[in-house]
Parts: C-alpha cells; sequence; structure tokens
C-alpha cells in the first residue's frame, strides 16, 4: 500500500505514506490499511490527506515511481467536489494607512451593522 501510494505520487515519500497507513487515514474497500497490505485493481482506497479524503479506485498496480501522466493512469479518482465558499466581503485597509479617520471609521461601522 505505502509502495503503491507513493508510485502513483499521492505521497511525496514512501515513508509519508507508511505514516499515513499507520496513523489510520487510509482505508482499502473500507478497512484500516497497513504499509504491507496490498491492493490489487478494483480496489478502492480511501485517503485522507492535508484535510480533504480522496476516494480512488485501483485500475493498475505498480511498484516504481513513474511521471505524472502515467500515474494518473493507475487510478480512477472519485472524490466528490467540495462545495462552492461563499465569499464574505472583509472590510480591509492598506498596509500603513495609519488609523482610519473619523468619515472612514463611520463607513465600516455602518458596513459591519450591515452583517447582523
Amino acid at each position: 500500500m505505502d509502495r503503491w501510494l507513493w508510485a502513483v505520487r499521492l505521497t511525496k515519500t514512501r515513508p509519508d505514506a507508511a505514516a499515513a497507513c499507520r496513523g489510520g487515514h487510509v482505508r482499502v474497500n473500507d478497512k484500516p490499511a497497513k504499509p504491507a497490505t496490498t491492493v490489487v485493481p478494483g480496489d478502492e482506497v480511501r485517503l485522507r490527506i492535508g484535510g480533504t479524503t480522496r476516494i480512488l479506485d485501483v485500475v493498475r498496480v505498480i511498484q516504481k515511481r513513474v511521471g505524472a501522466p502515467d500515474a494518473v493512469t493507475c487510478y480512477v479518482d472519485r472524490t466528490p467536489k467540495p462545495p462552492p465558499e461563499t465569499a464574505i466581503p472583509v472590510a480591509r485597509r492598506d498596509r500603513g494607512a495609519g488609523r482610519p479617520t473619523k468619515r472612514e471609521r463611520r463607513v465600516l461601522d455602518a458596513f459591519r451593522q450591515q452583517d447582523l
């Protein structure tokens, strides 16, 4: 498992992949995976990395690290798209602009009152 994760470029190093397996961040077919777990084509791999969970179907098993275009052909990414984030306007001032003037402060206060 750790070798496959490293070979298809889901982790930067093989020790990172092994640590993710030991930490319980990798599941194969809804079972916790150890670094030595073998994967076969058709397996579903769930990998939690960087705060997101990726859901992958294994298409091809490789042992050596390959280039990024070849690595993408080894799995099918079924990760759902994240929900769109709503942009909340934030009152910002330029750095070094000093303290706001009385007029600018009133505008900021009115802007903050709109959110309530």
